[in-house]
């Protein structure tokens, strides 16, 4: 039998590209092994969101090399995409190919190993207007399943290459989104985080049909479904329409994730992010207005070209008063062929390091805050894995990690756990029982869903 081994590098919608093409490897009789043992194939799912992705990159394709001369290196992803010949300057790649076209990914190994002569396929994303259908039904050690459902960014923020490595908004027809989901349902997933490089985009390329149609369409037609998260939105897109549909749901938690990047007007500008601290204030004030205890997390880039000192203090002060629930910090850091790489006025590292810090600090107390709130309450969670101590960890449907004490069977099903404890990272909580969603819906008749009024007190008998 034939062997494949995988490492992928970046974000999640990678680690699902990842899945998909293992998909297609099992599909043809392939088996599995651990990167660090010897395979047939290797394939390299590379990120290059950063120049130190790029470097990380190529220190995965040599490492295959070195540990079977005679297997086919395959490398995929955006810095395949961007990048091609670049890679195919490292001896020992056999195939290089981009972010587009992977469902043939099979046909070109066995080219490759036939004609062991290496070679490219990558097109011009600019070019692309359809999404790449790559179905994902399970998931190897996951207990939540993603669902990709769009390609691509129009944004242009002048930090980011993706829109270079990923090409244009493609959304996945909604049809087939909803296939999908019932096979993971099928699978025996209870949570779907609905996924993309700008999810919140979906729709932007169809024709009068938006995010918020596809959630209702969601809840609808796979009325097994226990949980819809999705997995980044802009503050823009929290529109009245999508507002309501989160307040009527019963299946979106109650959990989003909205980028900010700085709360600095002059910094955001620079960014060519579309909106003011004001317009983003007022979209979280609306959208708490109507979902109180909603969990807002974010994203901000710290030390981006001549952010000074009063700016980075507009952000730490802006980010204190909006109440996030958890924050995730990243300094600056260059990406070739972007606007801001050439940028003047660098903000030097040491410094970017020590603002890098005191956000950390403030998230960590923001963080303790927000899930202080719930301690008493028995909140509804899905066991992931196990910690060092032999805890289960999970998270609430408002994204609180919680560490509590309980059996195996219990992980990937749906537990109610009491909170005890809110921590930085992570809380602590008792178990209470084991869930069905027949059961809930039977003994809980007071719970209209994750946005309901007593949807965080859990009346168990």
């Amino acid at each position: 039998m034939s062997t494949v081994a995988f490492h992928t590098l970046g974000c999640k919608v990678n680690s699902y590209d990842t899945e998909a093409i293992w998909h297609l490897f099992r599909e043809k009789g392939y088996a599995q092994v651990d990167f660090d043992d010897q395979a047939d194939v290797y394939i390299i799912n590379t990120c290059t969101v950063t120049n130190t992705g790029d470097k990380k990159s190529r220190q995965m394709i040599r490492r295959a090399i070195r540990k079977n001369q005679d297997a086919t290196i395959v490398v995929t992803g955006c810095y395949a995409q961007v990048a091609p010949d670049e890679i195919l300057e490292i001896p020992g790649v056999d195939l290089v190919i981009g972010t587009q076209g992977r469902e043939q990914i099979i046909e070109y190994v066995e080219r490759a190993q036939q004609e062991k002569s290496p070679f490219k396929i990558v097109s011009s994303v600019r070019k692309q207007r359809e999404f790449e259908e790559l179905d994902v039904f399970d998931f190897t050690d996951r207990t939540r399943a993603s669902l990709k459902i769009q390609e691509g960014c129009n944004n242009f923020c002048t930090f980011c290459i993706i829109p270079y490595s990923r090409g244009f908004i493609r959304s996945r027809q909604p049809e087939n989104v909803i296939r999908q989901a019932r096979k993971l349902v099928e699978a025996g997933y209870y949570e779907i985080v609905l996924t993309g490089i700008h999810t919140g985009g979906y729709g932007d390329d169809l024709d009068d049909y938006t995010l918020a149609d596809l959630l209702v369409e969601l809840e609808a037609k796979v009325p097994e479904l226990r949980r819809i998260r999705i997995s980044s939105i802009e503050a823009s897109e929290l529109d009245a329409k999508m507002i309501k549909v989160l307040t009527e749901s019963k299946k979106v938690v109650r959990h989003l994730h909205i980028p900010l990047q700085s709360g600095s007007n002059r910094v955001l500008q620079r960014m060519n992010r579309k909106y003011t601290t004001e317009e983003f204030a007022t979209s979280l004030a609306d959208v708490r207005k109507a979902l109180p205890d909603l969990a807002i997390t974010s994203d901000v880039i710290v030390g981006f070209p001549g952010e000074t000192e009063e700016e980075f203090v507009e952000t730490y002060e802006f980010i204190r008063d909006q109440n996030f629930a958890d924050l995730h910090v990243f300094p600056y850091s260059p990406r070739n062929f972007t606007p801001a790489a050439k940028y003047k006025d660098q903000v030097p590292e040491r410094e970017k390091e020590a603002r890098v810090n005191r956000l950390i600090q403030l998230a960590n107390s923001l963080q303790v805050k927000y899930s202080a709130k719930f301690i008493g309450q028995t909140l509804e969670v899905i066991p992931e894995e196990r910690n060092e101590q032999g805890l289960l960890i999970g998270f609430t449907d408002n994204y609180i990690k919680v560490e509590f004490d309980g059996g195996d069977e219990l992980l990937g099903e749906v537990v109610a756990v009491r909170l005890d404890a809110a921590g930085p990272v992570l809380s602590q909580g008792t178990f209470v029982e084991r869930l069905t969603f027949t059961e809930r819906e039977e003994e809980l008749p007071s719970v209209t869903g994750p946005f309901g009024e007593n949807a965080i007190e859990l009346e168990m008998m």
